[in-house]
């Protein structure tokens, strides 16, 4: 593609070194389909007659037909890369038609195009892939919506919040990735084809009419950006890391859950595997996996910040390395949400023990502090009254709603017998009704919503 400037051929090693046909074969039909464009284009502007292009055309087809009949790369064609191999199976059918095709574009453009191809089609499959994930989460909020389970902060008990509230809080993280990916889209909807290597093509091509034609919103606007930059894979990777981040966090909380410490969930058998030495052991291996593989998935976002950092305009090799880190974080996050997905639709919640711990860790000190609010006492100071009688509870070895009356008005005489009312565990979620709260009746609306924007993506 390229030899006619030089007198030796590459060095072996440099041609392994140099070679990306391996990684970058999975563009293949992206870049049969833009070439299939492209030569429509040229018989626009005259450069191929109509039977030119047809043959091309048909020709085209044959090679994307024999390219989806083959299991792996062919390597063993010893050609440079996708693009190269594309041209040359051309040619192996129409001789020197063939080679008319490359007029007026360089594999720098064509590279381009065919990886936001590519990064469009990403952006769909994993958006059905987190539209499959939030739909098992919403089902989970729909099973327990108004069972009590325990919160944290800094692992500590917090407040007792329902089973639901805290599945739609995984469900408003991904939804937001939903609509990350969706953004990104916007900037990786532009078509490169026809900027040529750097400075725009020759041939009065209405690239325009090219980026419709290929299924783009628009061609891009500059040449020299077009042809060299990748902040578009930058910003789906940036999506990408952020997604696998929640997804972390919803396997750490689950493997914590799981624990026998913890005792609040059961991890089905298809997600977990045992021990080679300790006949006991259910290890939440399919949670650790995705909580390890986010760090794989995070880097690669790195990766590709550093490759850009201090590149020059126009396009410069060290974009080979672009896909690589962009395909591996898409296959592993796509595994990590079907994963996921499983996880939530088999792991048992225990309802016993859910109740026991939300009640447990005096849980409703913010309960009694608010209540002496309502009497009159100053926040601060009815703060400082409900710690008091958290500590009167421990030395008791009881929970708060379990001393007696007398012992509460030693704490602070404005305690009286309704105190137990809002004290109790059903109280002290129904309390929680401003929207976006815990109350059951919040949390069976916030469901029904998240399952109708759902719908509506």
């Amino acid at each position: 593609m390229w030899g006619g400037r030089f007198d030796e051929p590459p060095d072996a090693l440099f041609k392994r070194f140099n070679d990306s046909l391996p990684i970058d074969w999975r563009l293949v039909q992206h870049d049969i389909a833009a070439s299939i464009a492209w030569a429509q284009e040229l018989h626009a502007v005259g450069v191929l007659t109509e039977d030119e292009c047809q043959r091309i055309t048909a020709g085209l087809h044959e090679v994307a037909e024999h390219a989806e009949s083959l299991a792996k790369p062919p390597v063993e064609s010893g050609l440079e890369d996708v693009h190269t191999w594309v041209e040359h199976e051309l040619v192996q059918r129409l001789g020197e038609l063939g080679k008319k095709l490359h007029t007026g574009r360089s594999r720098n453009d064509l590279v381009s195009t065919d990886f936001r191809l590519w990064a469009r089609a990403c952006v769909a499959d994993r958006r059905r892939e987190l539209a499959q994930l939030r739909r098992a989460v919403i089902d989970l909020a729909d099973r327990h919506a108004h069972d009590p389970m325990p919160a944290y902060t800094h692992l500590q008990p917090a407040q007792p919040v329902t089973i639901g509230h805290w599945a739609l809080a995984y469900e408003a993280m991904l939804a937001r990735d939903s609509q990350r990916l969706a953004d990104a889209l916007h900037r990786v909807d532009e078509c490169p084809l026809g900027c040529g290597a750097l400075a725009g093509t020759a041939y009065d091509i209405d690239r325009h009419r090219l980026a419709q034609s290929l299924g783009f919103a628009r061609p891009s606007t500059n040449s020299l950006d077009a042809a060299s930059d990748r902040d578009f894979a930058l910003e789906v990777l940036a999506v990408l890391a952020a997604c696998a981040i929640h997804l972390s966090r919803l396997a750490e909380d689950l493997i914590i859950y799981n624990s026998a410490e913890f005792g609040l969930v059961e991890l089905s058998d298809k997600v977990t595997t045992g021990s080679s030495l300790m006949p006991q052991k259910k290890n939440p291996d399919g949670l650790e996996l995705i909580r390890g593989k986010a760090g794989r998935i995070a880097s690669a976002h790195g990766q590709l910040l550093m490759l850009l950092k201090a590149q020059p305009l126009a396009y410069n090799k060290d974009n080979q390395e672009d896909k690589a880190a962009l395909f591996d974080a898409s296959d592993e996050l796509s595994m990590c949400l079907r994963i996921a997905a499983l996880v939530v639709e088999t792991t048992k919640f225990d309802l016993e023990r859910c109740r026991e711990r939300a009640s447990a860790g005096y849980a409703n000190a913010t309960e009694l502090a608010d209540y002496l609010v309502a009497k009159g006492v100053p926040f601060r100071e009815a703060h400082e009254v409900a710690g008091r009688a958290v500590r009167a509870a421990l030395d008791a070895g009881r929970p708060i709603e379990a001393l007696p009356l007398e012992a509460l008005q030693r704490v602070h005489p404005a305690i009286e017998a309704d105190a137990y009312d809002v004290l109790t565990l059903e109280a002290t979620l129904a309390k929680r009704v401003a929207f976006g709260g815990t109350a059951p009746a919040r949390v069976y609306e916030a469901r029904a919503a998240a399952r109708s924007r759902l719908d509506a993506e």
